[in-house]
């Protein structure tokens, strides 16, 4: 399943809108998005209401843009977290690193 990602600019705050899957296969689309548009939010929201799966390679580089983030005092919020993605984070212990906002649909 291919990956379409949304961007929209509010102020110093990025939205991106996740549909699809993050695997090997479409992980690099997100990694090069987030390179180009992170350049000076302060705030990024990435929405998951239409992306549940996401494979370790997609864990790799939400982590890296957090710790990238964390660095320069900005923000990282995943919302609207599927069942299947919730569960993944708890297991991961991500959860407790991530701010994110579950949507049990």
């Amino acid at each position: 399943m291919e990956l379409q990602l949304e961007s929209k600019r509010e102020g110093n705050e990025l939205t991106i809108r996740l549909n699809g899957e993050i695997n090997t296969g479409t992980a690099p689309q997100l990694k090069e998005l987030l390179e180009t548009e992170l350049t000076d939010a302060e705030v990024l929201t990435l929405d998951f209401e239409n992306c549940d799966f996401v494979s370790s390679a997609g864990l790799r580089i939400l982590l890296a843009t957090y710790k990238t983030l964390k660095a320069r005092k900005a923000q990282m919020k995943l919302i609207n977290i599927g069942p299947n993605f919730s569960e993944v984070l708890n297991i991961t212990g991500l959860d407790a690193v991530f701010g994110i906002k579950v949507n049990h649909k």
